[in-house]
């Protein structure tokens, strides 16, 4: 039953396209669709993927109960990804307006990894093998 589902978490932000590009440029994300833009302009959802791996990006729309994480007081959700270099993924993050919560450092448990607040809010737990 589970390989008939496709799961996609959608991340809410106040900027789409801002985050599109922010996303494209530090994960390598592809950008595979964009929806129309809605009355607002901004589109209603942009599609990514990276590797076997896909997540969307909205607008925050309040009428919607769509919140982004500056409208709920933080990020109530880790994004974890595992990649080659995490301590460059972290540097592009941050070079990019992002900021450390957990330093990226070799772990107890046998990996490399932090965790890093982007510019809008989401929180990211950046992992990779021992350094």
């Amino acid at each position: 039953m589970a390989s008939d589902i496709g799961f996609a978490p959608r991340l809410i932000v106040a900027d789409p396209v801002r985050a599109s590009a922010f996303y494209r440029d530090v994960l390598g994300a592809e950008e595979v669709f964009r929806a129309p833009p809605g009355d607002d302009g901004r589109p209603t959802m942009i599609d990514h993927r990276i590797g076997d791996s896909s997540f969307r990006l909205s607008p925050a729309v309040s009428a919607w109960g769509w919140l982004s994480p500056g409208d709920l007081g933080g990020s109530a959700v880790l994004l974890e990804i595992e990649v080659d270099d995490p301590d460059a993924i972290g540097e592009r993050m941050l070079a990019r307006g992002a900021e450390t919560v957990v330093p990226i450092e070799n772990r107890p448990y046998g990996k490399r990894s932090g965790r890093i607040r982007d510019p809008f809010g989401h929180l990211w737990i950046i992992t990779g093998e021992l350094r």
